[in-house]
């Protein structure tokens, strides 16, 4: 009996030992090149003094935004997982945190995951078009870049903006399919709905075919530091820094529709997206709504398992926006064209060439002239923007 009760109580502490399991991998990227920028506003102590200028720079992150982080599973037995991320983006060149100042400003969440019954997560978060849609677009495929996001990075392909106080489902996969949805909490005492919002997306890939699709909606988005979407950082930097769209900077909703696919031939990808963005009841503009619609397409050769080239073109239209009789803004057309040869010197360290072109016309969201910006570099003195970029990325 001794012998059956010892046996017992061991099983019983190894079941246990198993369950516990756990795991914390430390992980990142670093980017960092060489920039040329034909056309940037001339900026002298932090003031536009106005003409061209024509910038050479070493600038940190290219391809890819440099970041660190942690990721950690405990295993609590009957496919039941413990799971959290803390990530951290960062410049290479200062050392100063990246998403204004926000220490884990990247991602930082708690959940639990299922193999049966999916996940649920908890914190500052990815929202669903970054989650289903960014898989099937340029910024993945070519392997992320912000010179190839689309102006402003106004629908968030290249994830510029997180959710926070943020819950998330996310769904095994059936076959193929996976869907989520997650809200995010406002937390304001007396109006629960007030800065926050919800989303979902699902993909679905079979064989050579991947299509993607995802909807946001948020209320209030330029809020107080932390509070809206568009001011999500610590230090509540928006990202309506530019005249594409800071009109729109007193929008008391933000919404984007989006969806896309690629087909892998083998050698060839080839792709295609669309989004709808709108920022609505702008109280600036008499309530009005501004609307832009954005296609893009993409085509990616690979010459060997080490080399790359990746060729891309992107049309983004803004609506003329209306506020009062005779008077508009917005009426935007961008069209840009980006080419990436990329070359891996191992498994985790690449060298690359990237050059993007953008040609603007039409008035802008503050009324005056519409002007190229690429991937959010800044404003151009005028229509007209090039920036050719040779970089080194390493992931750890």
């Amino acid at each position: 009996m001794k012998k059956i009760a010892l046996a017992g109580t061991i099983a019983g502490l190894l079941s246990v030992a198993a369950h516990a399991q756990s795991s914390v991998t430390l992980y990142g990227v670093i980017d960092e090149g060489v920039q040329f920028n034909s056309n940037a506003k001339n900026v002298v102590g932090g003031t536009n003094v106005g003409g061209r200028s024509v910038s050479l720079e070493s600038a940190s992150g290219g391809l890819s935004n440099n970041r660190w982080g942690l990721r950690g599973t405990e295993d609590l037995g009957s496919g039941l997982k413990a799971i959290f991320t803390l990530e951290s983006g960062f410049n290479l060149n200062t050392g100063a945190f990246g998403q204004g100042t926000t220490p884990f400003g990247r991602q930082a969440f708690v959940g639990l995951s299922s193999v049966q019954y999916g996940t649920v997560t908890m914190g500052r978060q990815y929202d669903s078009i970054v989650t289903y849609v960014q898989p099937v677009t340029t910024i993945r495929y070519f392997g992320g870049s912000l010179l190839i996001e689309h102006p402003g990075d106004l629908d968030n392909f290249n994830n510029s903006l997180r959710t926070n106080n943020t819950v998330t489902y996310a769904s095994p996969d059936f076959n193929g399919l996976t869907m989520g949805a997650q809200v995010s909490l406002g937390g304001q005492a007396g109006n629960v709905t007030a800065g926050g919002g919800y989303s979902a997306g699902a993909t679905y890939a079979n064989g050579p075919i991947t299509l993607g699709a995802g909807y946001n909606y948020f209320k209030n988005p330029t809020g107080a530091a932390g509070t809206g979407l568009f001011t999500d950082n610590v230090n509540g930097s928006s990202i309506l820094s530019g005249v594409l769209n800071s009109g729109y900077a007193t929008a008391n909703s933000y919404q984007v529709a989006a969806a896309g696919g690629t087909y892998d031939l083998g050698a060839a990808l080839i792709g295609v997206s669309y989004s709808n963005v709108k920022y609505g009841t702008i109280s600036a503009l008499n309530g009005a709504t501004a609307t832009f619609n954005d296609v893009e397409v993409g085509f990616k050769w690979r010459f060997t398992p080490a080399l790359f080239a990746g060729l891309s073109y992107n049309y983004l239209k803004g609506n003329s926006v209306d506020f009062k009789p005779g008077a508009s803004v917005g009426n935007q057309h961008f069209n840009e064209v980006s080419l990436l040869t990329d070359y891996a010197l191992s498994r985790r360290t690449d060298v690359y060439i990237l050059g993007a072109y953008q040609r603007a016309s039409g008035t802008s969201s503050t009324g005056s002239a519409a002007v190229a910006d690429i991937g959010n570099s800044g404003d151009s003195s005028n229509d007209g923007q090039a920036i050719v970029r040779v970089g080194m990325r390493h992931r750890f």
